[in-house]
């Protein structure tokens, strides 16, 4: 131990003052050689600080202060005599040196009697950074003469090979290099690094190669400055193979690095790649976006760099300037600055530079046209295309590349045609840009035939042409397609992106295919696309809907950089099954610094979907309210309102939707229609679908199909029909799915004859859903035969029947007696379709059975369910129990049900005219006060009609009706002529029996 004292140190966070203050105080006051070595290492490692945490306009003086201190310490170490101790005096040159002070640092460095090689590289070290590069060969020449005390090091040799570089003295840089091998030093990272450097600066290129391929395991350093000293020599295409060397052999290039090799790809002229990977640097420094600038200027235009760059800022002094030197009105400038605006964002400042230039060419026409369609504007593009046409001008490819853009954005397929037409009568046609886009746009209409026609017609399809195919038919959930193009894009030689690769990894997870899924992933990573943020997110959302969410984990932990978009494709697969992981990773990716997105809250509130999430999705209602994100995105909206419909908060729902007053799109209005029909509230639906058409929304298909099924809830025939006259008058595409919704609500409306002309209307009956509504419709209006009829239609058009079809299917049976061919059908639907029964497939099975008189086979079929059998089976062979008066059955199936159903009135109702029926009054009596004793009461029944745009409604036993006595006078009536056609009323049941 050097000393003791009682005083405490200060920490070294200490400020400078408090420092300075400190060792003035302790030094007049202790008299120790450890102390002042002690405050001279805090001194100098509040100088590193200086260098790291500080702003560069306040190192002057707080390396002023550091060096007052020094000096400070100094002159007491002088003065108590430890100036001669070992550590000490090594310890103030290095202060010294680290400070700048060159000329104490001198004084200090002379004084020493034997200083050590640590003393050397601090002075050393000062002049290189003191740009005094002579007197760093100078000094290393002093210290080779010092004789054999002290050796130079791999850090003295590489200060030393830095002076050379920097001072292009290749001829000392090569005695240094002699020396190295002789010191055994040349396999030293330090050494073999700084001859690199040395030689690359100094242009003697074969010799930096040679010591480059020599190295075992060359640094970064190493690899930076081969591929600088080749753009140096003016050797781009041997930089470039460097730098893709250096990351195949992992490592990972600095900014330095990054820089170089842009201004490569920039001499070659590869601007798009000079671009995309300068985007790949985090935090751009000045020296990156000069090299940026300077190269697009001398390959083309200034405005051309900051539109590559989107550096809208700079932009604007540009503009300002371009107008101070009269090129505002010169047609070129004009391009370049919409071009620039547009990759801005700015289309309101690209449309007035367009509209203030007296003098236009189809350049600039495109200019404008390709601005919209990148800010996806397709109106605008149709808008000023027409303009273009009116003012005389001919379109050439580009401008058909716009439009074709534009009409695949807008999915418009006849205009599209109709440009087809134009560029094969005007010849582009055989143009790859625009046979590109020609496949883009039919592929994104749905029109896939036309689209792989138009594939096949390009010569040598690139990169472009082959993703837009697959796009196509991965959007139409052709998969197989999708795979089969894939295979041949890798077969014919070309290299899939990362758009094909996110293309194909999404067909896998439309089908769920973990296998496929995985042989793209590895084709990925033999691509070296796995590290990419799109291929990274695209994978992360195959494995979380492949239900592998370890996986898409996995992949999430190993991507270099997570972005928003990778955490919300894994909160997306957590959130449908584990919702609390999707919570954790929603609250580590805000302590990480990254703001939730919109998406990042869509998945979430999707994932609240019962009353049992409410609470939370409560909450994440508060984080969107927080942000300020609901009324700027509408699917936000949209989600909180699913969320509140899931949970039955109908109220909730209501409310949220009256703040949208200003925004209330078409989506958000079929979201709250579509949500309140489904919780039972269709007059409410119906109450909004009328307050749309006030105010001026038009519906969409969407809408239609939510409020047609709540008009077939309701058999509301007459607004069932008025709203398929607004679909008609509007100018709406019948398709199938709303021609669908419109035969079912006129089959549940009981108009049959609506419902099959509508049905027999419809251009493509290849869906399933119109043959089952048409079916269901038959059957549940007591037109069995012509159910089984469609049915059997059906199945010659080859369209697959699902389990709706042959619920229908058993449900006409079961109307028209069809004993064994329900049977029949049954078996044919799980045995030979492979569909799994569900429990009203299997009650109407009871029902067939039951209804015609088997029922021990349909107390047999509902012991032999692999299920345990619900309350709806049991009501079912209870209902034929009482129309067979089988009591013995009636009560197994009775007892069942109230053993389900406590509180439900009917299996006691049905089991009691079971018993009056045969007379059994004991019984019914018994079952009366059966349900007293258990508070069961039996509802009334009830029906309602709709008379003039109102609906009145009937209640069994209600004597207090307003027009009680009125209905009671027809009642009368109708039974009184119900009695002379023949009817009869049954009068041995429960309910005729009133005490």
């Amino acid at each position: 131990m050097y000393f003791r004292y009682r005083t405490r140190l200060p920490p070294i966070s200490a400020s400078f003052s408090l420092l300075r203050h400190f060792s003035i105080t302790l030094l007049e006051s202790t008299q120790a050689s450890g102390l002042y070595d002690h405050l001279l290492q805090l001194c100098i490692q509040q100088r590193e600080k200086i260098k790291t945490h500080h702003l560069f306009d306040e190192m002057p003086q707080r390396l002023a202060q550091v060096s007052r201190t020094g000096k400070i310490i100094h002159a007491q170490s002088i003065k108590f005599g430890f100036w001669l101790t070992d550590l000490l005096p090594n310890a103030i040159v290095d202060l010294y040196a680290k400070c700048g002070n060159v000329g104490f640092a001198e004084k200090a460095f002379s004084r020493l009697e034997k200083g050590d090689i640590l003393a050397w590289n601090s002075v050393l070290s000062m002049y290189s950074k003191q740009g005094m590069l002579e007197e760093v060969i100078s000094c290393f020449l002093s210290l080779q003469n010092n004789g054999d005390e002290v050796f130079p090091n791999e850090f003295t040799i590489a200060i030393v090979l830095s002076a050379c570089a920097r001072l292009v003295n290749l001829e000392f840089g090569k005695q240094i290099h002699c020396y190295v091998v002789k010191m055994g030093l040349e396999l030293s990272s330090f050494c073999g690094g700084s001859l690199v450097d040395m030689y690359a600066k100094c242009n003697c290129l074969a010799s930096a190669r040679l010591v480059f391929d020599g190295a075992i395991h060359p640094d970064k350093v190493s690899w930076t400055s081969m591929i600088a000293g080749y753009v140096q020599v003016g050797l781009p295409e041997e930089a470039l193979k460097v730098f893709e060397k250096m990351q195949k052999n992992g490592h990972v290039p600095d900014q330095v690095a990054v820089i170089t090799t842009i201004n490569a790809f920039m001499s070659l002229g590869r601007m798009a790649d000079a671009c995309s990977l300068f985007t790949q640097i985090p935090n751009p420094n000045v020296i990156a976006w000069n090299v940026m600038i300077s190269g697009h200027a001398q390959r083309g235009s200034v405005l051309s760099a900051i539109a590559s760059l989107a550096a809208l800022d700079f932009g604007l002094v540009v503009h300002a300037e371009a107008i101070k030197q009269g090129l505002g009105s010169n047609v070129y400038v004009g391009s370049s600055l919409i071009s620039m605006y547009s990759k801005c964002e700015k289309m309101d400042a690209a449309k007035k530079v367009f509209e203030e230039l007296d003098e236009r060419n189809v350049v600039l026409w495109n200019s404008m046209l390709g601005g919209y369609t990148q800010n996806g504007q397709a109106e605008k593009v149709m808008e000023l295309f027409s303009q273009m046409k009116a003012s005389g001008f001919q379109p050439d490819e580009f401008t058909y590349t716009s439009i074709l853009s534009a009409c695949a954005c807008l999915e418009n397929l006849d205009t599209g045609r109709q440009m087809h037409t134009v560029i094969v009568k005007n010849k582009f046609a055989s143009n790859l840009f625009v046979g590109n886009a020609l496949v883009d746009m039919y592929a994104k209409s749905g029109a896939l035939k036309k689209a792989r026609q138009q594939f096949e017609h390009i010569k040598n399809p690139d990169n472009v042409s082959w993703n837009a195919i697959i796009v196509g038919y991965v959007k139409e959930e052709d998969e197989i397609e999708a795979f089969n193009m894939f295979r041949r894009m890798h077969l014919n030689g070309i290299m899939p992106d990362e758009v094909s690769s996110a293309s194909i990894l999404s067909a896998c997870a439309n089908i769920q295919g973990h296998k496929e899924g995985n042989q793209v992933h590895c084709f990925s990573v033999k691509s070296g696309l796995e590290n990419s943020l799109y291929t990274g997110s695209s994978l992360i959302d195959m494995y979380a809907k492949c239900g592998a969410t370890e996986a898409a984990y996995k992949v999430l932990s190993s991507m270099p950089e997570q972005s928003v978009a990778s955490i919300n494709a894994m909160i997306a697969g957590y959130a449908e099954s584990d919702l609390e992981k999707a919570m954790i990773l929603f609250q580590e990716m805000q302590v990480d610094g990254l703001k939730p997105s919109e998406v990042t809250f869509a998945s979430l509130l999707d994932a609240c979907d019962g009353p049992h999430k409410l609470n939370l999705g409560r909450q994440i209602h508060c984080h969107v309210l927080k942000r300020g994100l609901l009324y700027d995105e509408e699917f936000l909206g949209v989600s909180l309102l699913g969320m509140y419909i899931n949970s039955h908060r109908n109220i909730d729902s209501k409310m949220l939707f009256s703040e949208f007053t200003s925004k209330r799109s078409a989506i958000l209005w079929t979201a709250i229609i579509s949500g309140l029909t489904q919780n039972d509230c269709s007059e409410e639906a119906l109450s909004l679908f009328l307050e749309m058409r006030k105010y001026n929304v038009l519906p969409d298909q969407a809408t239609f199909v939510s409020i047609l099924r709540a008009c077939a809830l309701l058999s509301s025939l007459q607004e069932g029909k008025q709203i398929h006259s607004l679909i008609y008058h509007t100018g709406y595409d019948l398709d199938e799915l709303t021609a669908s919704s419109l035969v079912d609500m006129y089959a549940k409306c009981g108009d049959v004859k609506s419902s099959v002309k509508v049905f027999g209307e419809m251009r493509n009956k290849y869906d399933v859903i119109s043959w089952n509504s048409m079916i269901v419709g038959f059957a549940k209006n007591g037109y069995a035969e012509d159910a089984l009829h469609v049915f059997h239609e059906m199945k010659q058009t080859c369209v697959v029947p699902d389990d709706v079809t042959f619920l229908g299917v058993l449900t006409a049976c079961s109307h028209a007696g069809r004993v064994s061919e329900g049977r029949e059908i049954f078996d044919v639907m799980v045995n030979y379709y492979g569909i799994q029964p569900r429990v009203d497939h299997c009650a109407c099975m009871v029902d067939l059975l039951g209804r015609w008189g088997s029922l021990k086979e349909a107390e047999d079929f509902i012991d032999e369910l692999k299920f345990e059998p619900d309350a709806m089976i049991w009501a079912t062979l209870l209902a034929a129990c009482r129309i067979h008066g089988d009591e013995i059955r009636g009560r197994r199936a009775a007892e069942k049900l109230i053993g389900l159903e406590p509180q439900n009135s009917s299996p006691y109702v049905l089991l009691s005219n079971i018993y009056a029926a045969s007379g059994n009054w004991d019984e019914v009596n018994a079952l009366r006060r059966a349900m007293r004793e258990k508070g069961v009461k039996k509802l009334p029944g009830c029906s309602w009609i709709e008379v003039e745009q109102k609906t009145d409604l009937f209640v069994a036993g209600d004597k207090f009706h307003p027009k009680a006595d009125e209905i009671g006078e027809v009642l009368k009536t109708l039974v009184a002529l119900m009695k002379k056609d023949g009817y009869i009323p049954e009068l041995d049941s429960f309910l005729h029996d009133e005490d």
